[in-house]
């Protein structure tokens, strides 16, 4: 009988309510760990973390062959970030914070958020994690937040990097900046950790655009290009006073706002308004990601 046949073919084994196989769990399907264990063992995982680990090693190196080219250091030692790096831990590790935030920061956190989709659209494995069957929603949920923890590691490898080979060369010092008196070494740290999490909220934008443009095209480079290239013309933009008041709602505006996380005393105007601005955008970004992706035919 046509009202009995899903009710015998359950017994079966073979389809549950709704055409559904037997035990099929939507939020069983591509666990967390087994996507982050799977983004591990890729090459442009390995090398782009590797990299965070190696860029502090390499200034510190680059300043060891300028370490005795200037007998007048003294007097102007604390004249900028550059001569600052080398009076301390804490300081070594915000002056490879601040030369890596502009560009550095952008690109790592654009690969990792922009490859995660196209690269499977490209390799043509996307339509098969679907034909699991993998909830369209689940998916791009459970590859957001490995690109995003992939992205945070990386700020913290390049933190920790700096702060542990800085210390054992420069010794435990307290944290000077340019707009700051000397904070004790318990307070600079604390102040570092204020500016990494801006950092990893202001980032939230570029993560969320790249990942955007990463359910819209097959082209893996593309999406991590097109958003460092979108990153660095809101960047050009800011610059041209001109703008006026409209340069506020660009998302690179409130970029260096960590600065005043350094100051004395702090200054967190900017830093808040900072926040909101990345938090709205990247939301923005993720949004539009998901309705895309959600109603998109998808061919690869």
């Amino acid at each position: 009988m046509a009202g009995s046949s899903v009710g015998s073919r359950d017994a079966a084994g073979a389809v549950g309510p709704g055409g559904a196989a037997v035990g099929y769990r939507p939020s069983a399907t591509l666990p967390f760990a087994a996507e982050f264990r799977r983004q591990a063992s890729r090459r442009r995982t390995q090398l782009a973390l590797g990299f965070m680990v190696l860029l502090p090693l390499i200034i510190l190196v680059a300043f060891q062959f300028d370490s005795g080219g200037d007998e007048d250091n003294g007097r102007n030692e604390f004249a900028s970030l550059v001569d600052l790096a080398t009076s301390g831990g804490l300081n070594f590790t915000l002056f490879s914070i601040f030369v890596s935030a502009s560009f550095l920061l952008v690109v790592v956190v654009a690969l990792f958020c922009g490859d995660t989709v196209a690269s499977e659209a490209s390799w043509g494995s996307l339509r098969y994690l679907l034909a699991i069957p993998v909830p369209r929603a689940r998916l791009l949920t459970v590859k957001l937040l490995v690109a995003l923890a992939y992205s945070g590691l990386a700020l913290l490898l390049l933190a920790g990097t700096a702060l542990l080979a800085g210390t054992l060369r420069y010794g435990w010092s307290p944290l000077r900046s340019q707009v700051s008196a000397e904070l004790a070494p318990g307070e600079g740290l604390l102040r570092l950790l204020a500016v990494l999490g801006y950092l990893a909220v202001v980032l939230l934008v570029v993560g969320g655009l790249a990942f955007l443009l990463s359910v819209t095209t097959d082209a893996a480079l593309g999406a991590v290009g097109g958003a460092v290239l979108l990153w660095i013309l809101s960047s050009i933009l800011d610059q041209i006073t001109a703008l006026g008041g409209l340069r506020a709602f660009l998302p690179t505006h409130y970029s260096s706002a960590w600065l005043g996380l350094l100051s004395t005393p702090v200054q967190t105007d900017d830093v808040v308004r900072g926040a909101i601005s990345a938090v709205g955008y990247a939301t923005l970004f993720w949004g539009l990601a998901f309705w895309r992706f959600t109603r998109k035919d998808v061919t690869s």
